[in-house]
């Protein structure tokens, strides 16, 4: 099979996976199990618990170890079974280690689909900055179907959701081992105790650039929870109101929020133009402004009148989640040696999906049950209006502080 195509079914499976459940689990849980808002931010910090450790140890041992490919589907069939386990569980606490095993399983596999990738990609002499994003679109039509596929089914406050992700799991674990063959490239390395433990990644925070570049990102994984965590709430709680109880956007808000994946898919095919034209400080800039946009619209939108401004909100998140996610893991694969590749994936994972998504889903949790919860009913134009505000700080501290000279002759060169 020729190897874009087999990249494209890993890129597909692999978020199909996460948008079997991710936008969609808020629904099953206040609308199914009508458990409280902080125990809900627990559950969402549990992506950034297991993205604190399992990248970079995972990364580890595929730089030094165990062939990445081989890893890979290994984490995704013990994912499947746990995620087959969810719809058993019935309090929160329970819920919170059940979901803690799954993403300690799942959230490593990001990183190491990246890293088979460009291995893959670099051993054919194929040019990953230009080749890859038009892959990893279909990263993102697999979790578009996926969404699809719970709203249309009726399976967005369901457990049914997870069901789906099991299967789709267990197919791509599978899969995995056909895929080619992804050797640690870190094992001839000397065998000191920083080396072993693959804690030579952190070397990179030595360099005030890549410390700051890091620090930013986790700040930008922090607002991607926001969004993945209360979007499809946000819209089933207009339910509750006559006025807007029988618009589409209410009774299949999954359809909606899709329509921010297949903005992603547009912008992903972007980003080597804009990677090349203007680098990645801009880049990165543009992607908090699109945040700070993207929360400012949905509070004030609503699924009739403003129904627009949602519309809108969903296309700008294409441009915020790719400007720094896709485009951040090409910059980190420009800066870091051959040899290391899988461990400053792992890193930039975590700074991301596990420092920053811990970060955000705690304290937006207990901030939204503080500040913005009257009568068991979210005050959403509050809640929107913070998480903007903090964007555009972000955005404002990232222009002052980010020193990056632009060359873009050597952005797609890789270190070896």
């Amino acid at each position: 099979m020729n190897l874009k195509i087999r990249i494209t079914l890993m890129q597909f499976l692999q978020f199909f996976i996460w948008g079997s459940w991710l936008l969609t689990i808020g629904a099953y849980w206040f609308h199914n199990k009508q458990w409280s808002g902080n125990d809900f931010g627990a559950i969402f910090s549990t992506m950034g618990l297991s993205a604190l450790f399992m990248p970079a140890i995972t990364g580890i041992i595929a730089d030094r170890w165990i062939n990445a490919e081989k890893l890979y589907g290994m984490c995704h069939l013990v994912a499947a079974v746990v995620l087959a386990y969810i719809p058993q569980v019935n309090d929160p606490q329970t819920m919170f280690w059940v979901m803690l095993l799954n993403m300690i399983f799942y959230m490593p596999t990001i990183s190491l689909s990246i890293t088979v990738s460009y291995s893959a990609m670099q051993e054919a002499k194929m040019d990953v900055i230009k080749e890859y994003p038009p892959l990893r679109v279909w990263g993102t039509v697999g979790f578009i179907a996926a969404l699809w596929t719970t709203s249309l089914c009726g399976l967005e406050t369901s457990g049914g959701q997870f069901y789906l992700a099991a299967v789709a799991a267990f197919v791509l674990g599978i899969y995995s081992f056909t895929m080619p063959k992804c050797p640690p490239l870190g094992k001839k390395q000397s065998d000191s105790i920083i080396n072993a433990l693959g804690l030579n990644a952190f070397a990179l925070f030595k360099d005030l650039n890549m410390a700051l570049f890091f620090i930013f990102a986790m700040f930008l994984g922090a607002a991607l929870q926001l969004t993945n965590a209360y979007g499809d709430t946000f819209l089933h709680d207009f339910a509750n109101v006559d006025i807007y109880k029988e618009a589409f956007a209410v009774k299949y808000p999954g359809v909606i929020m899709s329509i921010s994946q297949i903005s992603e898919t547009l912008f992903i095919l972007a980003i080597p133009f804009f990677l090349k034209r203007f680098g990645i400080k801009k880049v990165m800039f543009m992607s908090m402004i699109a945040w700070c946009l993207r929360f400012g619209l949905f509070a004030y939108g609503n699924p009739t009148t403003g129904l627009w401004m949602i519309v809108l909100s969903c296309i700008i998140y294409g441009a915020a989640f790719d400007f720094f996610n896709i485009s951040g893991s090409l910059y980190v694969e420009s800066q870091v040696p051959a040899s290391m590749r899988a461990s400053g994936q792992g890193l930039f994972m975590m700074m991301v999906n596990g420092v920053g998504a811990y970060l955000g889903s705690r304290i937006s949790g207990w901030m939204i049950d503080t500040f913005f919860t009257i009568d068991t009913r979210f005050d959403w134009r509050g809640i929107w209006t913070t998480f903007a505000l903090y964007s555009l700080v972000v955005a404002v501290l990232f222009v002052i502080l980010f020193k990056h000279k632009h060359d873009p002759e050597t952005l797609g060169d890789v270190k070896h």
